[in-house]
């Protein structure tokens, strides 16, 4: 072969390919190559190719590709490379976080700290105080660990003022805090987690065999998403310890908290619930063995759960068999949603000196095991908010209207007409940002529920922290049997996808999105109108990510939708300001009575379809007009 005509072939052979509007230049053997030349395989028509897709490609260069795919084969290989591995690949990882045998025996006051272990920290200090304050600021990842921290104390308090704000995903735990007979003091959390996208807060062993100290939370994980916290054995043996919750969880959406042996033997002291959980999205609330063999302590509870939606409450073992004292709910379970209430074994063995009194209590509950005697009712209402009238006066009313049925968040098809001003929803995306793993490295790593051991090894995640929690979420919700109609896999890689979609659909499909986030949380013009395939009943595959260590979509087919793209403009200039992709469900038969688009249209499953805005990052598949 000539000279010239080899070095051309070779030229070729080694080209790079010029990927998408962005121009980037692609070395033809990393992930993204790959993944461009699958796509032109597998998908059938010749239409513009979703860069906001296949952007999301693993970020791996050659070089990493072959290095990340061998050792994915090995886990134990992989797991002490994870730290360069979640770097490179761009995933969400924790970082290590060791123990510190670092001590201090005087105050300290913390300003703009982050990601720290407090092991034998503070032990036996006398009066005064530590404070943390604008703690693990902003950031994406806190980790911190608070072990025997504040052990012994005399009259000593700690202060924690704007502690982990505006976090994504927070891993925060407090073990053996304020313990070992601590006197006297105040444990004070001010303005603690709050904005934080995800929580896991944990508090165990806290404040137990203490005399006289007071604890008080005050807008503790306000405005968070999606989360879990648990206080195990906190303020368990404990003399005269004061417990206050004031504005906790509120606004949170889908948070879970977990009261076990919460203030267990202790004498004399209390707790007091103020405004708690008001105004939540599904908040799920267990108290298990709280308050047990008390002597004379009062528990309050005001302003419970108040205007939240749906929601679960079980309270078990809860002020069993104490020594005097009174167990108030004021105003309890006001919500917008039914949920549900259980209480077993709640009071019983109560003497005549204990006192237990409900006061405007809304939600319907079942009681097992309930004390007899020193119980009173008052203004007990059978029916929830919801069960009143959902399209009511109540629902249009500001004052009434439950946060989390967001205006814009369901809408009716006929507002898809040109010139309509409705509201849009927050459509960001509040996940955080992560990439696909390429096909051949996400198919060597274990993605079931039996093998969560495995991944929490490789991940390097322990038995109760964040990382561990969510990947059990994800795969517990990946294994979930389908509903009616629906078609569903989870998919760990762009090709996964591609390969489901197009079982589904074919392989003549688009994929589309909304283009950005511009409208949020305001009105919007709706300009010029298209429906995909002709606005006729389709099918389509809807795609929403998980939470997990590199990127999953939960993707499922639902029977009967109609599926539009719509210009979105700016309702005082009319200037196009967003492209919207749409979803209106047909059929709603099969939707709960209390599902958040029936409270904010006013109607009941199979009576109504219902739409809603594909947000930032989520997608559907359909099939190319």
């Amino acid at each position: 072969m000539h000279t010239n005509t080899l070095l051309f072939c070779i030229f070729l052979l080694f080209r790079v390919i010029v990927a998408g509007n962005s121009g980037d230049s692609i070395n033809p053997f990393t992930p993204k190559a790959y993944l461009i030349r699958y796509w032109k395989k597998q998908i059938s028509n010749e239409l513009p190719k979703p860069w906001f897709l296949l952007n999301k490609a693993s970020p791996l260069n050659a070089a990493q590709f072959a290095t990340y795919s061998k050792l994915a084969g090995d886990q134990e290989s992989l797991s002490k490379e994870i730290s360069s591995f979640c770097s490179s690949a761009n995933l969400l990882c924790f970082p290590d976080i060791s123990s510190s045998l670092e001590k201090h025996g005087q105050d300290v006051q913390f300003s703009s700290y982050m990601s720290k272990n407090f092991t034998n920290y503070g032990s036996k200090l006398p009066r005064g105080f530590d404070s943390f304050k604008k703690y693990a600021e902003n950031d994406n990842l806190p980790v911190n660990s608070f072990r025997q921290y504040s052990r012994g104390g005399a009259g000593h308090d700690d202060k924690f003022s704007t502690y982990a704000p505006n976090g994504n995903v927070v891993d925060q735990s407090f073990n053996t805090y304020g313990t070992g007979l601590s006197a006297g003091g105040v444990g004070e959390f001010k303005n603690y987690a709050p904005n934080v996208n995800v929580p896991n807060l944990r508090f165990t062993t806290y404040s137990t065999e203490v005399a006289g100290r007071k604890q008080s939370f005050s807008s503790y994980t306000k405005d968070t998403n999606s989360g879990d916290q648990s206080f195990t054995s906190y303020g368990r043996n404990s003399n005269g310890a004061i417990n206050d919750f004031t504005s906790y969880a509120n606004n949170s959406n889908v948070i879970g908290s977990t009261f076990t042996n919460y203030g267990e033997s202790g004498n004399g002291g209390g707790n007091t619930f103020k405004s708690y959980g008001s105004n939540a999205n599904v908040p799920e609330n267990t108290f298990t063995n709280y308050g047990a063999d008390g002597n004379a302590p009062f528990e309050t509870f005001i302003n419970y759960r108040d205007k939240s939606n749906v929601g679960d409450d079980k309270f078990t073992s809860y002020v069993d068999d104490p020594n005097a004292g009174r167990a108030n709910f004021e105003n309890y379970g006001q919500s917008f949603g039914e949920g549900s209430d259980t209480f077993n074994k709640y009071g019983s063995g109560i003497t005549d000196a204990q006192t237990v009194g409900f006061k405007t209590y809304g939600v319907n509950t079942t009681f097992k095991e309930y004390g007899k005697t020193g119980v009173t009712f008052a203004d007990y209402k059978n029916k929830t908010i919801n069960q009143v009238s959902v399209s009511s006066s109540l629902v249009s009313d500001k004052n009434a209207k439950n946060k989390w049925i967001e205006p814009g968040k369901f809408f009716r098809e006929k507002m898809l007409k040109t010139e309509t001003i409705m509201p849009m929803p927050d459509i960001q995306d509040k996940m955080p940002k992560r990439s696909f793993l390429p096909r051949v490295i996400a198919s060597k790593l274990p993605f079931s529920t039996s093998k969560i051991s495995d991944l929490k090894t490789i991940f390097h995640a322990g038995d109760d922290t964040q990382m561990g929690k969510m990947m059990l979420d994800a795969l517990t919700e990946c294994e979930r049997s389908p509903s009616a109609g629906e078609t569903k896999r989870c998919v760990a890689s762009v090709e996964d996808m591609i390969d489901f979609s197009t079982s589904v659909l074919g392989r003549n499909v688009v994929v589309r999105t909304t283009e950005n986030t511009k409208g949020s949380k305001g009105n919007i013009m709706i300009g010029s109108v298209k429906g995909i395939n002709g606005g006729k009943v389709t099918k389509s595959v809807s795609c929403h990510q998980s939470l997990f260590p590199y990127l999953v979509y939960y993707c499922h087919s639902v029977p009967k939708v109609r599926v539009y793209e719509a210009d979105i403009l700016d309702p005082n200039s009319k200037a196009k300001i967003n492209h919207g992709v749409a979803i209106c469900h047909v059929d709603t038969s099969s939707w709960g009575a209390s599902h958040g688009a029936f409270i904010a249209l006013g109607s009941g499953p199979g009576k109504i379809e219902v739409c809603h805005w594909i947000f930032e990052n989520d997608m559907t598949w359909a099939v190319a007009d």
